[in-house]
């Protein structure tokens, strides 16, 4: 039987879906909408759609529109081949038995954050401490000349929703005043009888000592039983109280959302697997049905007892046997059975396996260090990938939110497809951030959007086809072209410069948040080629070369599921913290914090079904100068501690410290280092997908079709179907290069290249003709 891997990573309009035959490598990728009422419809008919095409039912193979020998609209490659929406009828449908997996990357906890939906909130903390979320940190956006204007958000918890509970520790973990566990008690009913369900616990210097924050967790479980409880010491076991506090009610926040919505996901993945053995498909290949008792595993993600006990191939189980992942925000996945436990390090999960995959896939072509831009429909997610590996950072916020979780350093601008044109009272031209969304969506859908969105500039242009997803969805070109004309008339502009115009601002914008993400860090952005993914991604590559001075910029195949692609490239991978500030460290209790951080990373992947052979643990140690406010982290090496490791990570940190900030005091005895922080990440290797070599072609590649495109005048253009390049065939713009899931459009002056594994390599031309 078949064994097939699901990657599904759900975005805001639409939802990505890669499958992955673990017999011969094939891989099958799709799109469906996305259904923001109820995000697991969207995920379960893309599970579906991905199976049916796996068998057969249909090929991505790009749908290209123009004039004259151009193919209709609507004979893509979903477009009448594919069985549609729905779940399949009689015995022809999908058969679940044949996915071995499903990873997923999910936005469920950050648009409840990004939108501010947090109610029935508690906090508990220290006697004393009650104003701690007030206090914050001493910080303004923008810098000091902002605050006359600028006011305070309201804090996460109102203070009215904060209780305290006298007992005190030290900066040892020592006990200064014992837990009051009569006050403990006080506090856990007076949530229950305001019936707020969501509690965190935050307690000075429990990241030394968890003993009293325990306690109070007891007492919550006994007087409170309804209550979701988040302690700080399980969550982000580090120093800085703040932040602390904050990360630890983000996790209380969203625990409860991420709990319905896996436990949902499970159920339908189940009721599906099963409605197959109830059609009588268990004997198609001469197999017995999975049992229905091989389930259980999952029920240990409802009842809050962690991950289930059933195994398939050394690895935990998920619904109906099936293991099920969700992808975490520090570029690697856990078992969805145990991901409720910890909804907080699912914060960035779709942008970060973007970002993975992307590394993936350059790495594999030859190009160890990039910059990553995923373009959505709403936003931009823009990363750097250094030596295979993406920058990782601690020191990130969802909206308004510090987040003091391990997470893969990406910067995000409201710069995609549905970001809306506008005119400032002084009656400039603006785009985003605010976006059209995926309903209504831009002009162009016909939904009843009223706004020029960046879609609808490139269609009126005639840089994208008119419809999505090989004719899937078609487009309302005459909508977008009335928009635009609307636009151009309020701001004096032909619709031509209008609707150029409005694509120059959000190539702009983009280059500014990759600005962020490198001169910002210390980087020359000329060093990096850049990987463009994502359903918007490619649109204004040739711009962002010429802006930036970008060396090339790579285009992978089905850029659009790129996201969905990295889900299956992604490692089991956990995060342990201890805080042990000093500027002389014994080797002994370093080696007792290390050990105790790598015993609980071992527990963390047996209960994930890794065998111990498989364990990886990898450490690292927060350093700075005596006398700094802020660390810079440098991995440490493994085996035993010694004075050789000592001075490999000192080394290590001052070569860390020089690079990203321009200086050092490697032989200055006047600045001495201290030690903050010890990290270990325990590691479950998987084995990855191999990108299979594209055939070679002979000859010039003919175009497709033809039809009006606008760069800098308007004129027939060729349009190139994706799949029909053979690698080493080169394009010559102007151009259009079309897709099943996103279009290139390539600028007069520029080149594509299609290399040994499918992706387009876009550079300036030797000899632009400007």
């Amino acid at each position: 039987m078949r064994s097939v891997r699901i990657g599904v990573d759900t975005g805001g309009t639409f939802t990505d879906v890669v499958a992955v035959d673990e017999q011969t490598g094939e891989i099958t990728t799709t799109k469906t909408p996305s259904t923001p009422a109820n995000p697991a419809d969207g995920f379960m008919e893309g599970v579906r759609k991905v199976l049916r095409k796996a068998a057969g039912a249909g090929r991505d193979t790009g749908a290209v529109t123009g004039t004259g020998t151009g193919e209709a609209a609507g004979t893509g490659p979903d477009a009448g081949t594919d069985p549609g929406t729905g779940t399949g009828t009689g015995t022809t449908g999908p058969d679940l038995r044949a996915v071995s997996a499903v990873v997923h990357g999910t936005t469920v906890a950050t648009n409840q954050l990004l939108e501010d939906r947090i109610a029935d909130l508690g906090f508990v903390t220290t006697e004393g401490f009650e104003f701690i979320l007030e206090i914050a940190r001493q910080s303004v956006p923008d810098g000091y000349g902002n605050s006359y204007f600028w006011v305070k958000p309201p804090r996460i918890v109102p203070v009215h929703r904060v209780r305290t509970v006298g007992g005190r520790l030290d900066h040892t973990g020592a006990e200064v005043r014992p837990f009051d566990e009569a006050q403990a008690a006080e506090a856990a009913r007076w949530f229950r009888e305001r019936g707020i369900t969501a509690i965190g616990v935050c307690f000075l210097h429990s990241y030394a000592n968890p003993a009293h924050e325990q306690r109070m967790r007891e007492v919550l479980e006994r007087e409170h039983p309804d209550a979701v409880v988040s302690i700080s010491s399980d969550v982000l076991r580090e120093y800085r109280e703040y932040e602390r506090s904050v990360t630890t009610l983000v996790d209380a926040a969203v625990k409860p959302t991420m709990r319905r919505y896996i436990a949902n996901l499970a159920e339908r993945l189940e009721e599906a697997s099963r409605s197959r053995e109830a059609a009588g498909t268990a004997g198609e290949d001469g197999e017995e049905a999975p049992d229905a008792g091989e389930a259980q595993g999952w029920e240990g993600a409802q009842d809050g007892q962690g991950g289930g006990s059933g195994t398939e191939g050394g690895r935990a189980r998920g619904p109906a046997g099936m293991p099920f992942s969700v992808m975490k925000s520090n570029g690697g996945v856990l078992s969805a059975a145990e991901v409720v436990h910890q909804p907080i390090t699912t914060v960035l999960s779709g942008p970060a396996a973007g970002a993975l995959g992307a590394a993936l896939i350059a790495g594999t072509a030859g190009h160890p260090s990039v910059i990553t831009l995923d373009g959505g429909g709403t936003s931009t997610d823009v990363a750097v990938v250094v030596d295979g590996e993406p920058s990782l950072t601690t020191e990130g916020n969802v909206g308004r939110y510090p987040c003091k979780i391990p997470m893969i350093d990406i910067v995000t601008v409201g710069a995609g497809g549905g970001s809306v044109a506008w005119i400032s009272p002084e009656g400039t031209l603006k785009v985003g951030p605010r976006s059209a969304g995926a309903d209504p969506g831009p002009l162009c859908y016909g939904r009843g959007g009223t706004e020029v969105t960046v879609t609808d500039a490139h269609v009126f242009l005639g840089r994208v086809p008119p419809h999505l997803l090989g004719g899937e969805i078609p487009l309302d070109a005459d909508a977008a072209r009335k928009g635009i004309e609307e636009l151009a008339g309020r701001i004096g502009l032909t619709p031509e410069r209008a609707a150029a115009g409005v694509l120059e601002i959000s190539a702009f914008n983009q280059s500014n948040a990759i600005r962020q993400i490198t001169v910002k860090r210390g980087l020359d952005v000329r060093d990096f080629p850049m990987v463009a993914f994502g359903g918007s991604g490619p649109l204004l590559v040739c711009r962002l070369i010429d802006i930036l001075g970008l060396p090339s910029v790579i285009v992978p195949s089905d850029p659009g599921n790129v996201s969905a692609f990295g889900l299956l490239t992604v490692d089991v991978k956990n995060d342990y913290v201890r805080t042990f500030v000093t500027r002389d460290l014994s080797l002994e209790t370093a080696a007792e914090i290390f050990g105790e951080l790598e015993g609980r990373a071992a527990s963390a992947l047996d209960r994930e079904g890794f065998p111990a052979t498989e364990h990886v643990h990898a450490r690292s140690a927060d350093l700075r100068y005596y006398g700094q406010a802020y660390e810079v982290r440098v991995p440490a090496p493994a085996g035993p501690l010694d004075e050789a490791w000592r001075a490999e990570v000192l080394e290590r940190f001052h070569t860390e410290h020089r690079k990203l900030y321009g200086y050092g005091y490697r032989d200055d005895p006047r600045h001495g280092v201290e030690w903050v922080n010890l990290r270990v990440s325990g590691i479950g290797p998987i084995t990855r997908p191999v990108l299979a070599r594209r055939p070679a072609g002979t000859g010039r590649p003919e175009p497709a079709a033809s039809r009006e495109v606008f760069y800098d005048a308007w004129g027939p253009v060729p349009v190139h179907r994706r799949s029909g390049l053979p690698a080493g065939a080169e394009i010559a713009g102007p151009a259009v290069i079309e897709e099943y899931g996103s279009t290139l459009p390539l600028h007069p002056g520029f080149t594509a290249t299609v290399d040994a594994f499918g992706n387009l390599e876009v550079r300036r031309a030797a000899d632009p003709a400007r």
